[in-house]
């Protein structure tokens, strides 16, 4: 079981995550929240499973949707795991999954679980309905 003020502290990295480097681009917030030996369980077709993948998957993501925001709607603790579950926005912008700029308005929900330990995400599981974002940009049928 986790004490209350060390599950509000880890919610609180995975929220500036979440919210400072993926919605606002603050890369320099992403090198202090990530430990070095971090592993992505769940890595995105075109990553690696660490540290250096999943900063080309924020980046990918902030060049694609400038716009790129989350909405979290919950968050909650099992021991040293966060797990939240969010809404991400955008406006296709630039090159996303091999399509080209449509200019249209997307949004698709995400769970993540994180292990943060000492102050740093070490760990990520998670799934991203991307299938609704092909949909969205009239690739997939609705």
């Amino acid at each position: 079981m986790t004490d209350p003020d060390t599950s509000e502290a880890i919610k609180a990295v995975v929220r500036r995550n979440t919210e400072q480097v993926q919605g606002q681009g603050d890369f320099g917030l992403f090198e202090e929240l990530f430990a070095d030996d971090f592993v992505d369980h769940t890595p995105q077709p075109g990553t690696t499973p660490d540290k250096a993948g999943v900063l080309v998957l924020y980046r990918r993501l902030r060049d694609a949707f400038s716009d790129f925001h989350p909405e979290i709607h919950w968050q909650t603790v099992d021991g040293d795991i966060v797990t939240t579950y969010k809404t991400y926005h955008g406006t296709h912008d630039g090159d996303f999954l091999g399509i080209a700029p449509t200019g249209k308005r997307i949004q698709f929900e995400t769970v993540d679980a994180m292990r943060v330990r000492d102050g740093k995400i070490t760990d990520h599981w998670g799934v991203a309905n991307l299938y609704s974002v092909l949909q969205q940009l009239g690739r997939l049928p609705t």
